[in-house]
This record gives structure tokens, sequence and C-alpha cells, in this order.
């Protein structure tokens, strides 16, 4: 067994280097082959252990010897500019997290989000019927991609709608993480919080159909502390927007990148559900995927031993190509059965808004192909450029036409 006092290895940068596009780091496939476990070196400068492989994966993300809530504490090794935020449901550990989780949980079921679909596909349809208006060629980040998600989450939450454009950009600082000043994400921390505090107070006096509302009357019945409401508005907001924006537009980009398969899916629209699961395994929208967490006891991880205190770091994007668990799995295939991806995570943590964003990639990708049916590259020969160094990956733009 190794041991996490052996220094004898190359130790890696953390996030790596990933290049633009929806491919995760190459380097994933050499350490998923020869070091499952490696040491790494955190933007903090100190260290940690990254899983490559699925099975790690699968394993540490429902092992509760390793501890988000040890992460947030005060001093723990972190990844972002600020420590994370402690009290937010994704930082918790059972029983508090199970006690969050289980009031929120109703909101985001399948059935649920199926009754909410047809609000996204009227979002979706009139953010597409504005581009087909103002002409090709469009950037579809700006112009779909990036809106999309954010008024969908507020539509769920309660957000008004003259505050979306302020909340993008604090999300966006907010999940900076390497070349981000801490001080940036510190203030985006602090005005959502501000300002989830201040729609609380209005829901109070002022309730509403809708989820933010339903979260104050449980606050209000003490099945949660206000700062817990705060975090909890701030937490599904962020996690609504950035991924999903990041998701649909390397989505579509993947899809004009595989012009045979793109045609097969306008010709079967049946496909989509299966393409969108092939799409969340195959798009990497986080450098890594997964939050950081702390042994709160020594335990052994594919051969590693990991010692009390030391970081541990789940790699799903790597665990999503691994060839253990997927055939070719760097090749996009729209009809791939099974598909145990783990965009969504696993164990008691693992995504509340799977549904959701199920929801929103499939609505999404519909919307499209049937209002641009000849969607293509506005500019063929260029690259889109992806954002890097953040928490979460996606193109900055999209030139599209049709």
């Amino acid at each position: 067994m190794a041991d996490a006092d052996m220094a004898d290895e190359e130790e890696l940068r953390f996030p790596p280097r990933v290049p633009p596009g929806p491919d995760p780091a190459r380097e994933y496939a050499r350490l998923r082959e020869h070091r499952p476990v490696a040491r790494v070196r955190l933007p903090d400068g100190r260290p940690a252990w990254l899983a490559s492989r699925y099975a790690d994966n699968h394993r540490l993300l429902a092992d509760a010897r390793l501890s988000r809530a040890a992460a947030a504490r005060e001093g723990a090794p972190r990844v972002r500019g600020i420590a994370l935020e402690a009290g937010s449901i994704t930082t918790m550990d059972p029983p508090e997290h199970t006690r969050l989780r289980r009031l929120i949980a109703g909101e985001f079921t399948a059935h649920r989000m199926r009754r909410f679909r047809p609000r996204i596909r009227a979002i979706a349809e009139e953010l597409a019927d504005a581009m087909a208006a103002a002409g090709p060629p469009a950037d579809l980040v700006a112009g779909f991609a990036g809106p999309l998600p954010i008024r969908v989450i507020s539509a769920l939450l309660g957000v008004p709608e003259p505050d979306h454009d302020r909340f993008r950009g604090w999300a966006d600082d907010y999940l900076g993480t390497t070349g981000t000043d801490p001080g940036t994400v510190l203030r985006a921390a602090e005005r959502l919080r501000a300002y989830f505090a201040a729609l609380v107070a209005a829901r109070r006096t002022d309730p509403s159909d809708d989820l933010l509302s339903s979260l104050v009357t449980a606050r209000d019945e003490d099945r949660l502390t206000e700062r817990e409401l705060v975090a909890l508005g701030v937490t599904l907001l962020v996690a609504g927007y950035q991924t999903a924006a990041g998701l649909i537009a390397g989505s579509v980009q993947t899809l004009l990148d595989h012009p045979a398969q793109l045609a097969g899916l306008r010709g079967d629209p049946g496909l989509m559900p299966a393409a969108a699961e092939e799409l969340l395994r195959y798009v990497a929208v986080s450098a890594g995927g997964g939050t950081i967490r702390v042994a709160t006891r020594d335990l052994e991880l594919g051969g590693t031993r990991i010692r009390a205190g030391e970081a541990v770091l789940p790699a799903i994007t790597s665990a999503n190509r691994d060839t253990a668990v997927f055939t070719d799995p760097d090749r996009l295939d729209l009809r791939r059965a099974p598909n145990p991806h783990l965009a969504f995570g696993h164990g008691v943590h693992r995504c509340l808004g799977a549904a959701l964003a199920r929801a929103e990639l499939a609505v999404a990708l519909s919307t499209l192909l049937e209002r641009f049916p000849g969607l293509r590259y506005a500019e063929p020969g260029r690259r889109p450029e992806w954002r890097t160094g953040g928490m979460i990956r996606g193109p900055l733009a999209l030139p599209v036409a049709w």
C-alpha cells in the first residue's frame, strides 16, 4: 500500500491544465493508468490527494470518513480563493445535511421538474425567438446558454427578473478560483448573502408561490436557521446557473463537432434522453469535478493510505472517461447504454438539482434544433475559447449561424 508520506513522485498542480473544449485534462488518462490516487498541490500551496478512477471516485463520494464539513472549517485546505461556505448544504455532513436536504428535496423531484418543464420551454423559446429576430450570426452563450439557466433558477426561487444580470456577475466572481483575486470572491459572496437576506425579509411579509417562500415558512417553523436559509438561497442560485450554462454551450459545441451524430439527433427526437445523458458524461464542465473533502479518520483509497486531516479531491470528469466502465470513453455515443456517469456525483451529496439540470439540457437542445435546423458554426475555422481558471468551464462565446 502506498503511503501519504511518500514524496518520490512528481507532484502535480491542481486544477490541472485543461485544453479548450469539452474534453477533460489530458493527464487524467495517464493518472488512471499509473497513479490513480495522486499527490497534487492546491492553489493555496497545500497538498491533497486526487482520485482519477471511476471506482475510487464512486467510493470516496459515499465515504462518511471523507467530510465536506471538515473541508469548510477555518484553516482547511482549499481550492478557491476563499474558504468554502460553512453552513451551506454543500458543506454539511449528516445529520445536519440530512435535515436540510429533506426540507427541499421534494421541490426537485423528477415529477416536479416535469411540471416545471413548460416554464423552462417558454423561457427557451423566448430566447430563441430573440436570437432569430436579431438574425445570424449570434453568440449562443450571451443570447441563450447564459440567460436560460439564470432565468430558470430565478423563476424557481422567485428572484425578480431585473436582478438577473447582477446575479450573473456575482455568480461568476463567486465561483472564481485560480487567477481570481480572493477579495473579488469574498465581495461577491457578501453581496449574494446580503441580497438573499433582503429577499427573505420581503418574502416573509409578502409570500409568493416560489421555493424561497416555502423555505421562509420552514424557517419560521424552526426547521432551519436564518443563516441556513440565506446560504441555501445562495447555493441554489449559484449551483443552478454557471454549470448549466457551461453544459448547454459545451453540448452544442460538441454536437457541432460531431455532425453525423447531430444529424441523427435531429432525425430522431426520441433519442434526446439518452443523448442528454451522454453529453453529461462527455462534456467536462469542471476541471476535476466534485467538492474537496477532508479525511476525519485514516483510510485506504485505491491502494493509497490517506491519513486523518488530509484533503481528497474527486475527479468526476476523469471517472467519466474510465475504460474500466465505459467502452471507448473518448468517443461521443448518443445511444450509449448503460451510462452510469457520475456527472451528478454519488452518495448523500448527489446533486439535488439533477432532474432540473436534465430538463434544462434536454429542453435547451430540443428548442435549438427545432428552431434552428441549420444551426452551424458562424466561424468554422475558429475554435471557441473556453473559460479557464474557474471552478466551472465552458465556452466564453459560441458564434453560430443558421
